[in-house]
């Protein structure tokens, strides 16, 4: 048996979070060429590595098929519905930075709220009929933030690349999604609303509650958390 470790298999996630590991004594990396999804772990025995999408690592925790997995806070909370009954959060690791917000066009000058936006979406419908839409790829996220926010009359429309696109395209008249820097939402005419600020993200290291572990395992466990100052 090991403690087997989710991490992501490719970009500057990777990168990070191989750097943060390094820096406390722990050395990931992969077990052979860019496509190889194994890899090797020095500074602790028992320790598997294992290479994933980012996407893919809450559904691992979850099932229980990986004990620890480094990921967004937005894909979890996304993808794992009362996520905090099948993972623990042990550490923010101050990379990944990303924040799930709402925004509008920017020509809608009277719609600067979330209140402005109910008042929009509801006047949207009786002018034509249907609900207003707003383009995601985080339905669950979204969902609960705009009916804690008291928003109604919209329907959420699944967008799986390039968002900020579906309002000049006319396949939405709105946007939830993932935003750094806000430069993209700049160069596509949108604004963010004043409160429509959904989640605050970064690459955080997880621990699954479903995974079995032997005794050995444990002992692999608390040795591991040691090592990365989080025992």
């Amino acid at each position: 048996m090991s403690i087997k470790l989710g991490v992501p298999s490719k970009g500057r996630l990777m990168e990070k979070t191989f750097d943060w590991f390094a820096q406390r004594g722990v050395t990931l990396g992969r077990a052979g060429s860019d496509r190889d999804y194994a890899g090797s772990v020095k500074g602790v025995d028992n320790v598997e590595l294992i290479l994933l999408s980012a996407g893919e690592i809450p559904r691992e925790l979850a099932a229980g098929r990986i004990h620890l997995g480094v990921t967004g806070t937005d894909l979890i909370r996304e993808k794992l519905g009362l996520w905090a009954r099948q993972v623990d959060d042990l550490a923010e690791l101050g990379f990944g930075h990303a924040d799930l917000i709402i925004a509008v066009p920017a020509c809608w000058v009277d719609v600067d709220t979330l209140d402005d936006l109910d008042a929009a979406a509801a006047a949207f419908r009786r002018a034509h009929g249907f609900r207003l839409r707003i383009a995601t790829k985080y339905h669950r996220l979204t969902r609960e933030f705009l009916r804690e926010s008291g928003v109604a009359d919209y329907q959420l429309v699944d967008s799986q690349g390039a968002t900020e696109g579906t309002i000049k395209n006319e396949t939405a008249e709105a946007v939830s999604d993932i935003t750094s820097s806000g430069a993209t939402l700049f160069a596509n005419h949108l604004k963010l609303l004043q409160d429509g600020l959904i989640l605050k993200s970064q690459a955080t290291l997880f621990r699954s509650q479903k995974a079995e572990m032997s005794e050995q395992d444990r002992a692999t466990m608390a040795t591991l958390l040691t090592q990365l100052n989080l025992g």
